[in-house]
């Protein structure tokens, strides 16, 4: 069954179109190379006779990018009168925006998984693509028509080409150059951490370079040094698992509603529970950089529920007794607090690093899907402000 349509004010907004349009704001100079996984590589560079599409090597200045594509595709107006499409299918939601050159978001739609995340418990890879490519047609559609446009009006299509997941890369690149082809237009590649750490500048126009970036989604955990569009400085990454990926698997042993997503799932919990009843280990404390590596203490979490003897397979939390679900309330609690601590140890490093790099930065930029938990934000908007910077998520 196709997922359930449901418009959005949140990211992606498309974090595709949302990346393109930053470009404009800046200088006119290229891109550093982003190239996207290999597989998508060939994928995009596939031959066809008819198509205009110019498979994108890195993000590039307009200029550069109508002048790569064919002769067929009509010249780029002027910025005011940019309407670009994003398209997002890198992992779990089908989203499709329209933006203006001047960063007005003219409609954004997502078609979301949440009943695939609650049947396997987190998202089956193959089940994902299946579902992409059963709404996309739909998304793209609804994101025209919500934006009373046409194919025939828009000025280029961007698509995240990666990181994320092939298969469902594959369904949103297959679409844009369906689109692409229809009527000559050219497509812009977009890498989509780069893209998360861009997305703010679109609705915070106050914005500029150079800030420092915390990027934390379901796979990713990405410390960077923004000097400019393309020029960055990696402070820190996740040597495996990646904070979203915790959240979303320790939730699923804890036997939680997946349907609203892992990550709020339990926060909810763990408002319930004492965040000192077990003592796990904070990650990497003997390490002095700012790598992240999460998956020792989703073992921690594991071993906790095991050591407890909760039957979290059998018995989900709303069938729970009382004295299993403050247990499992104290776990998450638990790992909450341990995970975000990790977190800001690694951050706090970073923001004395990047100062002494660019002391002029003034903004700490949070982005990705765990950028939404409450008690994240709290903790990291100390660190900003502790720093004399500004926390934007």
């Amino acid at each position: 069954m196709a997922a359930a349509l449901l418009p959005t004010l949140s990211p992606p907004v498309s974090r595709a179109a949302a990346a393109f349009l930053l470009l404009l704001r800046a200088p006119a100079k290229p891109f550093s190379s982003l190239r996207p996984p290999q597989t998508l590589r060939r994928f995009l560079t596939s031959t066809s006779s008819s198509s205009p599409v110019t498979p994108p090597p890195a993000l590039r200045p307009l200029s550069t990018v109508a002048a790569a594509s064919s002769t067929t595709a009509r010249a780029a107006p002027a910025r005011r009168d940019l309407l670009m499409l994003g398209i997002e299918t890198s992992c779990d939601d089908t989203a499709a925006a329209v933006v203006r050159g001047d960063g007005e978001i003219l409609s954004q739609v997502v078609s979301s998984q949440a009943d695939l995340l609650a049947r396997y418990g987190g998202v089956a890879p193959k089940m994902a693509e299946e579902a992409h490519a059963l709404v996309i047609d739909q998304v793209v559609q609804k994101a025209l028509d919500d934006a009373k446009l046409s194919g025939s009006d828009l000025s280029a299509v961007a698509v995240t080409v990666g990181p994320g997941l092939s298969l469902c890369l594959r369904v949103g690149v297959h679409k844009a150059r369906q689109v692409a082809k229809s009527f000559g237009l050219p497509i812009v590649g977009v890498h989509h951490m780069e893209a998360h750490a861009l997305v703010s500048r679109l609705v915070n126009k106050d914005l500029d370079f150079p800030f420092l970036g915390l990027l934390i989604s379901g796979g990713h955990n990405l410390l960077v040094l923004a000097h400019s569009l393309g020029q960055y400085v990696q402070l820190g990454t996740t040597i495996d698992d990646a904070i979203g990926e915790a959240y979303d698997k320790s939730a699923r042993w804890l036997g939680l509603d997946m349907r609203k997503g892992g990550g709020p799932a339990l926060e909810e919990l763990a408002l319930h529970g004492d965040p000192n009843a077990v003592n796990f280990r904070v990650p990497m404390r003997q390490h002095k950089d700012c790598n992240f590596s999460y998956a020792g203490l989703k073992t921690q979490v594991r071993l906790a529920i095991e050591s407890k003897n909760l039957c979290t397979d059998d018995i989900p939390i709303s069938s729970a007794s009382e004295e299993d679900r403050q247990s499992r309330a104290n776990i998450a609690a638990s790992f909450q607090r341990v995970a975000v601590l990790h977190l800001e140890e690694r951050c706090q490093r970073a923001v004395e690093w990047a100062l002494k790099i660019e002391p002029s930065i003034k903004y700490f930029v949070v982005s990705g899907g765990v950028a939404s938990n409450k008690y994240v934000r709290t903790r990291l908007n100390q660190i900003a402000e502790n720093n004399g910077l500004q926390l934007v998520s």
